[in-house]
């Protein structure tokens, strides 16, 4: 039986979010409904709500989320009721060219719940974020988004491994390839920068160069492992990077932020035959202008990043495993918890830069 539950909604650009009363249906065939325990505020949901990611509203907001699995639908074999997951926002199909090739990584063709959601009130339907739609008591999801992790770990800080926090540490472990003894710089020290930092310290590496233009998000860089920051509002983050590293530029530099000018600078803070990583996210109407001469020149390599490169199934479990053992600190991401109806005043605590991630806790 179909049933009614609260949730954040989009209604129309931006305008402010309100709680509404949201229906799940039962799971469909490949379908699970999740009980959410804990679900991040990302940026990704505040583009939701702005209208800079499409114009299908309203939207159920909220993705980077954990809970317990309520029911599942036929086929479904992976997961059961009363799994602990942590929700993903690329199920991969495992049938399509990279599936079959053994990289599922790279799934050119996941998928999300067939069924909508709807609003109560109106039987309108409702656009879940990234598939998910996470700021909700309960939300339908195909069960491919289900990720069973050790329950022991607590759902606000695995929560985060939805999204940015992977991102940012798949950015440096699995697109990067950073390794033991090389130079990191990232640009960009938001949750997704300060996530690639944890990466790389996690991977070894022997210098993480933090840059960003705001002292409080460098002092946070340190807490995550940096060796030494750069506020680029003061200092050419290039000529910064290339004096920390003997003058020659990083092993790989890691561009979080998603703007021309930051990919510049991250592509001449490289060393010969390093590598760029941009997981920072940019907005259509960008272009990007290099000496085609040094592109070839420098050698290396220019890499994209989506959603870290992960491969949830494996790299979820992995993440927890080594928060659980203190090898990896997750809960240094969250600076506060919030209820379903403080998520309009988390969005403003985001834009100001006063918070690495709110967390709505159901």
């Amino acid at each position: 039986m179909a049933q009614e539950v609260r949730g954040v909604v989009a209604p129309g650009k931006d305008e402010p979010v309100r709680i509404e009363t949201i229906v799940v249906p039962d799971p469909g065939p490949g379908e699970a409904v999740v009980k959410i325990q804990a679900c991040g505020v990302c940026h990704t949901d505040l583009h939701y709500k702005q209208g800079g990611i499409s114009d299908d509203f309203p939207f159920l907001l909220g993705h980077e989320a954990a809970g317990v699995v309520e029911s599942v639908g036929t086929g479904v074999t992976d997961v059961a009721p009363g799994d602990f997951v942590v929700l993903n926002w690329r199920a991969v199909c495992g049938k399509c060219r990279a599936c079959t090739r053994g990289r599922p990584w790279y799934c050119f063709d996941t998928h999300n719940a067939e069924q909508k959601m709807t609003l109560a009130s109106t039987g309108q339907e409702l656009s879940p974020a990234l598939g998910i739609g996470a700021f909700a008591e309960k939300t339908l999801v195909a069960a491919g988004q289900c990720t069973k992790v050790d329950p022991a770990v607590s759902a606000e800080v695995a929560g985060l491994l939805g999204c940015g926090v992977m991102a940012g540490i798949g950015a440096a472990i699995n697109t990067g390839n950073v390794g033991r003894g090389d130079t990191v710089a990232v640009i960009g020290c938001g949750g997704v920068g300060d996530a690639a930092i944890a990466g790389s310290h996690l991977a070894g590496a022997a210098k993480v160069i933090a840059v960003d233009i705001d002292d409080r998000k460098l002092e946070t860089a340190r807490s995550m492992g940096a060796t030494h920051t750069v506020n680029s509002r003061e200092t050419d983050p290039v000529e910064a990077i290339r004096e920390l590293t003997g003058g020659f530029g990083a092993d790989v530099v890691i561009e979080a932020v998603g703007r021309p000018e930051t990919y510049r600078q991250a592509f001449y803070a490289r060393d010969l035959a390093g590598t760029v990583v941009l997981v920072g996210v940019p907005t259509p109407e960008m272009k990007l202008e290099l000496p085609l001469l040094d592109v070839f020149g420098r050698g290396g390599s220019l890499k994209s990043s989506w959603y870290g490169d992960c491969l949830p199934s494996r790299d979820f479990p992995m993440l927890v495993d080594l928060h659980l053992q203190g090898r990896l600190d997750l809960g240094k991401f969250v600076t506060e918890t919030v209820g379903l109806d403080q998520v309009e005043h988390a969005f403003d605590r985001m834009h100001a830069g006063d918070v690495l991630r709110s967390v709505v806790v159901l």
